[in-house]
């Protein structure tokens, strides 16, 4: 009887109760908040929970950027960093928001029930901009955070974003993705990243949607800073 119920109470549990590691967040921000030199930390909300953000505002900004880590970092982690600054100085306001996370051990299959809540930071981070006079705004992910995006156009159609630049998808389509994006991956990046670049590529259905393979560059583009940098504001200048 004490099992049954139990499952009962699993079953009825809400979407909202599979949730980040807050305390894991807690610690991230404790470790870069005091380190950040570029932008200034900032906190939205999401479901009742305030999240760590990493805004740069460009002067006459072309448009605002919501920046999408991948799995189990933080806002400043790698080329997440490298991108959220740079494009700034290239007149791109940028917004980098901490994602969900769970634990270090944690996989890619044990993320899929925190697709619903970081859809929902990403939606409180295109307000945020919009509120900040961003008349055009774009996305910008990496790695699960791409698979996170991917989620969250599928199921917002109405979405505010102009354009996505989706780094290191691990799929092979965007089905249901209406919206122009740029695929971009590495020549070195993570098998399931190579092995599905031709089903992306065939699902990239609007006219100004494009896909790129950098040679050589692995799923981090380590070492390649400048060549990531303009890639991705190679194609932000043309299509928005």
């Amino acid at each position: 009887m004490r099992y049954l119920l139990l499952l009962l109470l699993m079953l009825l549990q809400p979407a909202w109760a599979a949730t980040s590691d807050y305390a894991r967040e807690k610690k991230w921000a404790d470790e870069i908040v005091p380190g950040v030199v570029v932008g200034d930390p900032v906190y939205l909300e999401a479901r009742g929970h305030k999240f760590l953000g990493l805004y740069t505002e460009a002067a006459n900004a072309k448009a605002g950027l919501v920046i999408v880590h991948g799995i189990g970092v933080h806002p400043d982690h790698s080329l997440i960093g490298v991108l959220r600054s740079r494009l700034a100085d290239l007149g791109y306001t940028t917004l980098s928001i901490q994602m969900p996370i769970l634990a270090v051990e944690a996989d890619g299959k044990a993320y899929l029930p925190l697709f619903p809540e970081a859809a929902e930071r990403i939606k409180a981070a295109a307000k945020f901009l919009q509120d900040k006079g961003n008349k055009k705004i774009a996305i910008l992910s990496h790695s699960m955070g791409s698979a996170m995006t991917k989620s969250y156009f599928r199921n917002n159609a109405d979405s505010p974003f102009a354009a996505w630049v989706s780094i290191g998808l691990s799929s092979d389509s965007y089905d249901g993705v209406k919206l122009p994006v740029f695929d971009l991956y590495g020549g070195s990046d993570l098998p399931a990243v190579v092995k599905g670049a031709d089903g992306r590529k065939k699902t990239l259905v609007n006219p100004r949607s494009a896909q790129t393979m950098a040679p050589k560059m692995d799923h981090f583009f380590t070492g390649y800073d400048d060549d990531l940098v303009n890639y991705v504001s190679g194609y932000l200048d043309k299509n928005l």
